[in-house]
């Protein structure tokens, strides 16, 4: 459900290319959110989980070719952890579940970006990277003091690593209470991403965006793209779904 393959992945990217969709930046969306920005054209955001290492070998060659912007939430813990190895860049990655256990054994480096490979992908200025905590913690069962530490801390080392302001975090498995809204505006977070299905309309709560979880299909992929850029047709499509 949360995995797609580097050839039905490009299949959805290119239909975006030719299809004349904008691909949005953060800065982008919340201009439009905040009603600073009027966009014409279909738009969308393209959001990656985790920094896993196939975003590089795969995702990343095919956003260069069609010029897709998109977003990237890192794990700071498992990005220190794989920056302390030498890079090696494979022919091919692990399954997401093979890679899972991996983490598990800490060896991370196999399969999760490290800062070399994020800085290069960040100079491309295509690809955006922010905060998706600093050990990948459900943030709906943690106190005051950790949520501090996962939220504070992924932020300042984003910031330091890319020499960059870290203002956006998505929470990991979708996890958190008002509590951890709270925190995150206290740590100076100006929009959050959640696992909500649905779309995003000027007005929508900064901090709680909305994203649509992509199908390891481009015939899938086409026809949502088709209904949720389609004011009437997403109202619709979304009421049905909420229904059911």
């Amino acid at each position: 459900m949360v995995t797609v393959t580097p050839d039905v992945f490009e299949g959805q990217m290119e239909y975006l290319h030719k299809s004349g969709y904008r691909t949005l930046k953060i800065n982008e969306l919340l201009d439009f959110i905040n009603g600073k920005l009027t966009i014409k054209e279909k738009s969308v955001v393209v959001t990656f989980d985790d920094g896993w290492l196939d975003n590089y070998i795969y995702a990343f060659p095919v956003l260069k070719k069609y010029k897709i912007n998109a977003t990237i939430f890192v794990i700071t813990d498992r990005t220190e952890r794989a920056s302390k190895n030498k890079t090696v860049i494979p022919a091919s990655v692990p399954t997401h579940n093979e890679s899972k256990l991996l983490i598990e054994k800490n060896e991370d480096y196999r399969v999760v970006l490290n800062w070399e490979l994020i800085k290069e992908m960040a100079d491309s200025s295509l690809v955006e990277f922010y905060s998706h905590t600093k050990s990948h913690a459900r943030c709906n069962g943690l106190s005051e003091n950790e949520l501090l530490e996962e939220l504070g801390e992924s932020k300042k080392t984003i910031e330091e690593k890319l020499n960059k302001p870290c203002p956006y975090l998505c929470w990991p498995y979708g996890k958190h209470n008002e509590t951890a809204v709270e925190i995150a505006r206290t740590a100076n977070y100006r929009a959050i991403f959640t696992t909500k299905h649905g779309v995003v309309k000027q007005n929508s709560n900064p901090f709680a965006i909305k994203r649509i979880v992509v199908k390891d299909s481009v015939a899938w992929f086409k026809k949502r793209m088709l209904i949720y850029t389609n004011t009437i047709l997403s109202k619709i499509y979304l009421k049905i779904k909420k229904s059911e």
